[in-house]
């Protein structure tokens, strides 16, 4: 009777030890599984997902329910795009149910393939797509359209499936190629990139620099998908459906391109299968369809463009519905999981490897220190990546290709493009992009800027051989306008750097900043005017002269800026002391900086910059106090279209050197202004 305990306690241990075995030996399998890719387990794997693939038939009949949502969608908006969604429905039932790999429940999981929307008129079939999937409620895509709706007319990032915003055509292949550069060099990942174009916007030059760029970079991970449906707005498009025309303009630029009926879903299949397996060559998959597929009375129609169907509502809702087998309500189908992570990133409180490094009084030009900060940033954090438009040895970006060369893009002279693949990476939070050119050729890209505000990107930009202090190369050279176009820009903050400290601490702000940043740098080399250790912060402007005798608040930056400085001193000289603020960014402006000092002042504010006087520094200073009593500003700015010269005497010229500050100065006390 002793014994009977013992040997109930060894039994016990024995079950346990061989239960914990058992764990133990699962788990290994289980790892080795998941991590190495045990062949037996993997074959099994391989032989359900064949077995498990969305059907022929459900896809034909998902395409025909997208046509259904999106008509009746559209209907209950009064307005929207069911026809051009009518074309490709088949092309987005394949895609998403069959070819491509990413976890519904996490849209923007960073190891799934992507979907650019680039004909972005077709929404309401996307949004039909994640309702059968299951992401959206399906009684919500009746609200298409509604101002309490995130189901826009065009797709949006307030969307979680829906990466950047589209809409406005030509921009959408820029964006794809720039996720998959990101994805085949920097993350060196398995994800693939779809990009659904239209064939009108076909017709858009920025098309064909994504083209371009893509098959220089050999994007095999890209794939476009032309839906030829031979109708634009307005009437017929420019090739209509002769596919060849488009085959080969795309086997020029080096694409792998392949034909195909659009409404045929094995043709489909067979076209993004075999789109997988080639190498250093995006595909182009050129489908032929028709517009209004399967809209009787409406089919292969002009004048149906941007239009719910009126009065033909129920008759085409009730010939669609007989398309479909009888009583189905669900549809069977499997998306297929990514095939590997992706490393994990941390692009926050990106800081410079050093501290700038500046004797004041040098003259350094704030272009070339741009480049030192972007740099220094890379050092730290090994996702920073550079974009420029073949101007790398101007606007010193070079620095970044020399020492780090994967961390460098060249885009060469195609700036939408570029602008458009810098907003590409920064998607999903990858990567902090910086894009730079001459700010004067960032004006042909102003509409792939304000589609990267609505995207809700993180883009920084960096415009040099800003103003007429260029000097010979003359006004084609000279970004005027740029303070302006990104001031209108609703999610940017301006940056306008002052010298060489400031434009290393302005790229290392730009870098943790959310939304659109501009760096505005200067060609000419100007004096170091900060120490190496000054705080700068978005919004704060700096005060670098004050007095209690001071009698006029100048505002200026850079080159206007040193010419302030030399003003100030002249001005001493007889006896008149002036207030000096740079300000750092021009939006946000320091407003209650601004207030503050010009009533210490006697509420007199003098402006002095090297832009155009309309949407400048001037103006911003105009807005920041206009609800103030008492305060006057002038502004001297660039009120024409300049010309060549030397950069002193272009200065004289306009007005916006030291003596002309003077005298500016010594009319507002003599109450001239």
């Amino acid at each position: 009777m002793t014994l009977y305990p013992l040997f109930v306690f060894m039994l016990l241990t024995m079950s346990f030890l061989i239960s914990l075995i058992e764990r133990k030996i699962k788990r290994f399998y289980f790892f080795k599984f998941k991590v190495t890719g045990y062949i037996e387990n993997i074959e099994k794997t391989q032989k359900r997902i064949k077995m498990s693939e969305t059907s022929v038939q459900s896809l034909k009949n998902i395409a025909i329910k997208i046509r259904i949502s999106s008509v009746e969608t559209t209907a209950a908006a009064k307005s929207g795009h069911p026809t051009t969604c009518s074309s490709c429905a088949e092309t987005l039932s394949v895609l998403f149910f069959r070819i491509m790999r990413y976890k519904a429940c996490s849209p923007r999981e960073p190891c799934n393939d992507r979907f650019v929307m680039s004909k972005g008129h077709a929404a309401p079939a996307l949004y039909a797509v994640w309702a059968e999937i299951g992401l959206i409620p399906t009684e919500e895509l009746l609200n298409l359209r509604k101002i309490d709706s995130d189901l826009e007319g065009h797709p949006t990032p307030r969307l979680s499936f829906v990466d950047v915003g589209t809409g406005s055509l030509g921009q959408g292949l820029a964006v794809a190629s720039g996720m998959a550069y990101i994805g085949k060099y920097i993350e060196e990942a398995s994800y693939r990139v779809y990009c659904l174009l239209g064939d009108g916007e076909c017709a858009e030059g920025s098309i064909w620099e994504s083209i371009n760029f893509a098959s220089f970079y050999k994007l095999d991970n890209l794939c476009a998908i032309i839906d030829v449906n031979r109708l634009g707005q307005a009437g017929p498009t420019m090739f209509g459906h002769d596919v060849e025309k488009y085959q080969k303009r795309l086997d020029a630029f080096g694409f792998h391109t392949i034909v195909i009926n659009g409404h045929e879903v094995e043709e489909l299949i067979s076209a993004f299968e075999s789109a997988e397996k080639i190498k250093d060559k995006p595909t182009a998959i050129i489908a032929k369809t028709i517009k209004g597929k399967d809209f009787p009375g409406i089919e292969n129609e002009d004048n149906w463009h941007g239009k719910p169907l009126g009065d033909k509502t129920e008759a085409v809702l009730q010939h669609l519905r007989t398309l479909l087998p009888p009583d189905i309500n669900t549809f069977d189908f499997t998306i297929k999981q990514p095939l590997s992570k992706v490393k994990a990133v941390n692009i926050n409180n990106i800081f410079l490897s050093k501290l700038p490094d500046y004797t004041k009084g040098d003259k350094v030009a704030t272009r070339n220190a741009y480049g030192t900060g972007l740099l220094k940033l890379a050092e730290t954090n090994p996702r920073v990546i550079a974009f420029d438009g073949d101007m790398r040895n101007s606007t010193f970006s070079e620095y970044l290709l020399k020492a780090k060369p994967k961390n460098f893009v060249e885009c060469f002279i195609a700036e939408q493009n570029m602008i458009g693949a810098a907003t590409g990476a920064c998607t999903r939070n990858r990567c902090v992009a910086f894009a730079s050119t001459f700010a004067a050729f960032l004006t042909r890209a102003f509409d792939q800027i304000r589609m990267a505000a609505i995207s809700q990107s993180n883009i920084n930009i960096c415009g040099s051989h800003c103003g007429i202090s260029i000097g010979p190369d003359g006004p084609s050279q000279m970004g005027l306008e740029d303070l302006a176009l990104f001031r209108a820009i609703p999610t940017c903050t301006v940056f306008y750097p002052s010298d060489a400290v400031a434009a290393e601490r302005a790229v290392e702000l730009a870098a943790n900043t959310k939304g659109i940043t501009y760096i505005r740098t200067t060609r000419s080399a100007t004096p170091v005017i900060y120490d190496n250790n000054q705080i700068f912060k978005i919004g704060k402007a700096n005060i670098l002269l004050e007095s209690r005798a001071d009698k006029v608040l100048v505002i200026a930056a850079c080159i206007t800026l040193v010419e302030t400085l030399e003003a100030a001193k002249l001005l001493t000289a007889s006896g008149i002391y002036i207030r000096v603020m740079d300000p750092f960014t021009i939006k946000p402006i320091d407003k209650n900086g601004i207030i503050k000092h010009a009533k210490e002042v006697n509420g007199r504010i003098l402006v002095v910059e090297d832009h155009y006087a309309e949407g400048g520094i001037g103006e911003a200073v105009l807005s920041a106090v206009a609800e103030e009593n008492d305060i006057t500003v002038k502004i001297a700015a660039i009120k024409e279209v300049p010309r060549s010269g030397d950069p002193t005497a272009l200065l004289d010229f306009y007005g916006i050197d030291s003596v002309s500050i003077v005298g500016y100065v010594q009319d507002i006390l003599r109450g001239r202004c």
